[in-house]
């Protein structure tokens, strides 16, 4: 094995992002051969290597913006000092070079196991998360397990246990972290009351803006299956529309402690 696939290995599996650049075309004389390939890691580190000098700059400075963008591109260099696509060298040959980023499937958190978290984590899991079971103690005032989970910007949590003091505590775990998705199952009384208990404590209507309360979209059905496919559409649609999504659902959440809301799936 290359050290760009090790390390490119050894970053997926620790959930870390990183870009691989391939070498796929190569015409006249060139420091690079087909094959040859470089990653880059987020903090600037590299393995492996496409030939060095401006060549592998450019295809690194490339490859940095793949990591900003996340978007694999196919990338053409000219070996010269003029001319589109020139990268000032004189060797006088063109390089093709494939740069594929990878990043950390999103995490799914579901905290609490139940009839809904079951049909829920297999959903979650064909859609392309990774997705994190928490268990908790009914009628538990704290959550642990909850609190050993790395909750990042893209983690979406899912708060289904089975009473509303565990749920309290579940999300105020979950709202000190920046986690884009936070979603409390209930009626509107039991998400209501636990929002106020939250901004009674000193929580901000910021933080309170991002919890989707009561959770999931209503599709109409009422099985654990269809909530939790509700639940999941949700998710995605939040994933996908980022904070543009805030705003369409914002008539429907109970994150700013609007009254009156229409029921939602729970």
């Amino acid at each position: 094995m290359c050290d760009a696939i090790r390390e490119l290995s050894l970053a997926i599996a620790n959930r870390q992002s990183a870009v691989l650049a391939t070498v796929v075309g190569v015409v006249g004389s060139s420091p690079a051969k087909v094959g040859a390939q470089i990653v880059l890691l987020p903090d600037g580190t590299t393995a492996g290597t496409v030939g060095g000098g401006r060549l592998e700059a450019r295809v690194l400075e490339d490859a940095r913006n793949a990591l900003q963008s996340h978007q694999a591109g196919l990338y053409h260099y000219r070996l010269t000092e003029e001319g589109q696509d020139a990268i000032g060298t004189l060797c006088g040959g063109e390089v093709t070079v494939f740069v594929q980023p990878y990043f950390p499937l999103p995490k799914l958190v579901i905290v609490g196991g139940g009839h809904i978290g079951r049909p829920l984590k297999v959903m979650g899991e064909v859609t392309g998360f990774d997705t994190v079971v928490v268990d908790v103690l009914a009628g538990s005032n704290n959550v642990p397990e909850l609190e050993q989970v790395d909750l990042t910007d893209d983690s979406y949590v899912v708060l289904i246990t089975t009473d509303h003091i565990s749920d309290e505590a579940a999300l105020r775990i979950a709202l000190k972290s920046p986690a884009p998705y936070i979603g409390m199952i209930g009626s509107i009384h039991k998400c209501q009351t636990i929002l106020e208990h939250l901004k009674r404590d000193g929580i901000t209507e910021q933080d309170l803006q991002r919890v989707y309360a009561p959770i999931g979209l209503d599709l109409g059905g009422s099985s654990p299956n269809e909530i939790a496919l509700g639940i999941l559409a949700e998710i995605v649609t939040c994933r996908q529309k980022k904070g543009a999504y805030k705003g369409f659902v914002k008539s429907r959440r109970l994150g700013g402690l609007t009254q009156d809301l229409p029921d939602s799936v729970s």
